[in-house]
C-alpha cells in the first residue's frame, strides 16, 4: 500500500520553511536565487515569499537586480523579528548583544560590577543592559542565552555557589531577571561549558565529538565532549575540578585549588587565581620558572589523568586566561601518563560568548520558524 501523500499544508510549510532557512543565510535574495538555492520551482518560491510577506515574516527590500534580463526583486527577513540576547556575566562585569537571525550583532552594552558586587548587583546590570538593548531593536529580545561564570542549576537555571569559590555571584537567577526584557525562553550555562561549544564549532576541537576543555584563569573548570555534545550531569556540575586532589608543590595531595595557595599565586582574602603573577612566576627566565611550571603541569596533568580515565577523550583543549602559556609543559608532562592524548591550546577569542551567541541564533531561529510549521498532522 502506498503511503498517503504529504497534505498541501504540509507542503507550503515546508516550502516556507525553505525560504526562511535561504534568507537566513543571505541577507537579501531573489525569488530567482531562492529557487536556485533550495531547488524548488520558482512559481513554488512566488507563492511562498507572497504568504510570507503577508505574514510580515518577509519583506521586498525595494532593492532590484541590474543588468540583462528580467529584473528581479530582492526580498529579506521581515525587520520586526526581533533579536536574541547573549550575555556573559562574569565577576568583573555583564556584557550582552543583540544579535539577528543571520548571526549579527545589532547591539552591544556593557556594565562593570564592583568589587564585591554580589546576585543583586549582578541581577540589576543584567536586566539594565537587556533593557537597553531591547529599545534598540525592532522586534524585541526573543530569547536570551546566558554565559556565567559559576556553577548553574540546570533545572532552574539559577547559579548554585559552591564551597571556595572564587567569584560572588553565585544565586543570581537569570531567567527572574531578565523577565521583563526577553519575551522568550532564557537558556543558561556555565561559561566553560559554551567556550567548549564553541571550540567544538569553530576551534581546536572541530574535527573532534570527544574532547575536554579545560579552562585556567582566576578560576578553574572544565567541560567534557562526548559524542559532540557538552555532558552538564545530574545536577549541571560536570567539570567543577576545583576539589579535585592532585599533587601539590612537594608532593602532598591537596586540592587543586590549594595547589595556587602553596604556590603563592591566589589573591589575598580570596580563592581566585592571581594571573598576572602567575604568568609572570611562569615566564622564560623568571626565578623559579621551571619549578613553577612543573608544579602546575603536575597538578593539572592529575586532573587531566582523572578525565581520560573516565571519559576516554580522543584530545584535550586547554583555554582560560593562562592556560595556553603552560600547554608545551602539561603536553610534556601528559605524554608521560599511563593513558596520553593530544594536548593542544584553544584558539578562540571571547569563547564563551561565541558558543552562547551559537545557541541564541538557533534559538531565534527555531522561533521565526515556528509560525510555518503545521499545526497538525495530515
Amino acid at each position: 500500500m502506498a503511503p498517503p501523500k504529504p497534505s498541501l499544508e504540509l507542503l507550503r510549510a515546508l516550502t516556507d520553511e525553505n525560504v526562511l532557512r535561504a534568507l537566513m543565510s543571505e541577507a537579501r535574495l531573489t525569488r530567482a536565487e531562492i529557487a536556485a538555492r533550495t531547488g524548488i520551482s520558482k512559481p513554488t518560491i512566488s507563492d511562498s515569499v507572497q504568504r510570507l510577506s503577508e505574514a510580515g515574516l518577509v519583506v521586498d527590500t525595494g532593492e532590484r537586480t541590474t543588468g540583462r534580463g528580467r529584473v528581479g526583486s530582492y526580498y529579506a527577513l521581515g525587520p520586526d523579528l526581533g533579536a536574541a540576547l547573549v550575555a556573559g556575566v562574569t565577576q568583573h562585569r555583564v556584557t550582552a548583544e543583540a544579535v539577528d537571525a543571520l548571526d549579527r550583532v545589532r547591539a552591544r552594552e556593557e556594565l562593570a560590577l564592583g568589587p564585591g558586587a554580589g546576585p543583586q548587583a549582578a541581577a540589576d546590570a543584567l536586566a539594565t543592559v537587556a533593557s537597553r538593548l531591547a529599545g534598540r531593536v525592532r522586534g524585541g529580545l526573543r530569547t536570551a542565552v546566558i554565559s556565567a561564570a559559576d556553577p548553574v542549576d540546570r533545572t532552574s537555571g539559577r547559579l548554585v555557589r559552591l564551597p571556595d569559590a572564587p567569584f560572588l555571584i553565585g544565586d543570581l537567577d537569570p531567567p527572574a531577571a531578565l523577565a521583563a526584557h526577553v519575551a522568550g525562553p532564557v537558556h543558561v550555562d556555565n561559561d566553560v561549558n559554551w567556550a567548549a561549544r564553541a571550540e567544538h564549532t569553530d576551534g581546536r576541537a572541530r574535527d573532534a565529538d570527544d574532547f575536554v576543555y579545560l579552562h585556567l584563569g582566576e578560576g578553574l573548570g572544565g567541560a567534557v565532549v562526548s559524542d559532540g555534545a557538552v555532558r552538564r550531569g545530574h545536577h549541571g556540575f560536570v567539570g567543577e575540578i576545583a576539589h579535585l586532589w592532585t599533587p601539590g608543590p612537594d608532593g602532598t595531595a591537596m586540592p587543586l585549588t590549594e595547589v595556587f595557595e602553596a604556590l603563592g599565586l591566589r589573591r589575598p582574602g580570596s580563592t581566585a587565581i592571581d594571573v598576572d603573577a602567575l604568568r609572570t612566576r611562569i615566564a622564560p627566565g623568571a626565578a623559579h620558572a621551571d619549578e613553577t611550571r612543573t608544579a602546575l603541569a603536575r597538578a593539572v596533568g592529575a586532573v587531566l589523568e582523572a578525565a581520560v580515565s573516565l571519559v576516554d577523550p580522543r584530545l584535550i583543549v586547554i583555554g582560560g586566561e593562562w592556560g595556553p602559556d603552560l600547554v608545551d609543559t602539561v603536553a610534556d608532562h601528559f605524554a608521560r601518563s599511563p593513558r596520553p592524548v593530544p594536548v593542544l591550546p584553544a584558539t578562540l577569542t571571547e569563547p564563551e560568548l561565541t558558543g552562547a551567541r551559537l545557541r541564541a541564533v538557533e534559538e531565534l531561529r527555531a522561533l521565526i520558524l515556528s509560525p510555518t510549521r503545521p499545526t497538525s498532522s495530515p
